[in-house]
């Protein structure tokens, strides 16, 4: 089975549209339906069904693209294998992170990862928390970068750095003379969290129910799909959110937000690197590994099997 064919079909099913795969891998359509075709007479079978504007695959399909997708991997690795035989680290390091690791922690150090290996492509998605960690799970990240963690057995986690979450308010909305305020002030004023699934949103529901808050008497005003959202709706004077120090760092020091602490409450998060459990990073992986273990002082030493 040709595995350009196969990558073409998975590329397909990955965008729905035989126009758009077409596009990608810089061929024309006639010549993408034509490794289709070719694909479902080796199979004996009808592999894409087009439903509306969209192209999906059949159940044959959806069991083709399954190991084609882990044929591909596996060229991609044998790939890799050779080229640091050869002394060289290239390829394509695929990546995701949510939102605060991926703003504040990560572009610096993919920077320098970039300069030291020039001839690798990293490929950072965005996301919450928990989508990330189910493109893990699926195969298409080889690294996450979250700000939770879920107790997931086929996974492996390592605690990268803390981050506390604090109460963002614009200026004015809460009446204290500190830093610090009582936590019934939650009840009393409107707030925005973050979308389910967000890392930030998790962490902040535990520790408040920990503490006897239930965020069900939170007064929820809006419910917003990322940390820059959250920020501009503060900033707006939709209400005040819990939000990562490190994200509000310029906002709190121009006077666009107050921040504050509840009165014997702390909320504070680690951010985690998350891969498939006993699965062999790549060459890039293992480079970008060492590389962020340099520049941030986390020690991966003490579990060699992120080595």
């Amino acid at each position: 089975m040709d595995l350009h064919r196969l990558e073409i079909f998975c590329k397909v099913v990955d965008l729905k549209s035989f126009t758009r795969a077409a596009e990608a891998m810089l061929l024309s359509q006639p010549t993408v339906s034509e490794h289709i075709k070719h694909l479902e007479e080796v199979v004996g079978g009808t592999l894409l069904d087009r439903l509306g504007r969209d192209v999906v695959p059949t159940p044959l399909g959806r069991m083709l693209y399954k190991y084609a997708r882990q044929m591909l991997r596996l060229r991609d690795r044998t790939l890799e294998a050779l080229r640091e035989f050869q002394g060289t680290v290239s390829g394509l390091l695929v990546m995701g992170a949510s939102t605060i690791p991926a703003t504040y922690i990560l572009p610096r150090i993919i920077g320098d990862f970039r300069k030291q290996y020039p001839d690798v492509c990293v490929s950072l998605k965005t996301a919450g928390s928990r989508l990330i960690v189910d493109m893990v799970l699926n195969g298409d990240l080889e690294l996450g970068f979250t700000g939770a963690r879920w107790n997931e057995k086929k996974l492996e986690w390592m605690e990268l750095c803390r981050d506390e979450l604090i109460l963002a308010a614009p200026p004015g909305m809460i009446n204290s003379t500190s830093d610090e305020v009582p936590p019934d002030v939650l009840c009393d004023i409107p707030m925005i969290v973050r979308e389910s699934g967000s890392g930030t949103r998790k962490v902040m529901e535990d520790v408040l129910t920990k503490h006897g808050l239930s965020p069900s008497k939170l007064n929820v005003v809006a419910q917003l799909g990322s940390t820059e959202a959250v920020k501009q709706g503060i900033i707006a004077g939709i209400g005040a959110s819990f939000v990562s120090r490190l994200a509000v760092r310029d906002e709190t020091r121009a006077g666009r937000m107050a921040v504050f602490r509840i009165k014997d409450v702390r909320i504070f998060r680690s951010f985690y690197v998350v891969r498939i459990a006993r699965k062999q990073l790549s060459p890039a992986g293992r480079a970008f590994i060492s590389m962020f273990e340099a520049r941030s002082g986390v020690d991966f030493r003490r579990s060699s099997k992120w080595r």
